[in-house]
């Protein structure tokens, strides 16, 4: 299927046309993305990238890096730092705006480097997919951080996006594992990505799972609208 995200990026690349990026989820929420948002600068950047970045030390894996703004920003200001992605397009469009170092790789297949900052920013954590994935990645991830190294994610609890009960509590499809687990589909012109499982995580399932994985949370500031920046370090 189509490499929506890389074809994109391309694009505007090319010719500076600011299209949109469409999205269609199992929500039934539908929302667009303007290529040029991909492009932002630091100071056009959410409070809580903004946050992330400042956050950063030492050698520095961007893991979802897309057109590579965080990681620029950070090469900018002399850190050592890597984008990696799985879109051809993406790595290419990093190359292109003057990353020096990109890969083009699964995370779970990148391997033989340690860092001291994993960053996963806009929701970069979603790449796990489903809830039940999760130990698998901090698993690899501990495989790739220094002793004292961090991990630095965003996510959102996304119970908002459902039906609140008079009691408070909330109606939930009972065929879902976890109700932080979304489908997505993309088009982008012509162009369509296949449904690919994305993942949501509050900040207390967060934390539960990566204690029960050898790994401290912490929450460092939480966003404007049900989002948060935490940071998980190596238990000792």
């Amino acid at each position: 299927m189509a490499d929506i995200f890389g074809i994109a990026l391309l694009d505007y690349l090319n010719n500076k046309r600011n299209e949109l990026i469409h999205t269609h989820s199992s929500l039934d929420e539908k929302d667009t993305i303007p290529v040029s948002y991909l492009f932002r600068s630091y100071q056009e950047m959410p409070a809580l990238e903004q946050l992330a970045l400042q956050q950063c030390t030492g050698k520095v894996l961007d893991i979802g890096c897309g057109a590579g703004s965080h990681a620029l920003y950070l090469q900018n200001q002399g850190y050592d730092v890597i984008g990696l992605d799985t879109s051809a397009g993406a790595v290419k469009a990093c190359q292109l705006r003057g990353l020096q170092q990109t890969v083009e790789a699964p995370i779970l297949s990148y391997a033989g480097t340690k860092f001291d900052t994993l960053l996963l920013m806009m929701n970069g954590i979603g790449i796990v997919g489903k809830l039940k994935s999760l130990p698998t990645y901090l698993d690899h991830f501990k495989s790739l951080l220094h002793p004292n190294g961090q991990i630095l994610l965003d996510s959102s609890d996304i119970i908002y996006m459902f039906e609140e009960n008079e009691d408070g509590s909330y109606w939930v499809d009972g065929h879902q594992d976890y109700y932080g687990e979304v489908e997505f589909r993309m088009t982008y012109k012509t162009f369509e990505s296949r449904v690919f499982p994305w993942l949501y995580v509050d900040y207390n399932t967060l934390s539960k799972i990566s204690e029960r994985h050898g790994f401290i949370c912490e929450l460092v500031s939480n966003g404007e609208h049900y989002d948060y920046l935490a940071r998980l370090t190596l238990k000792p």
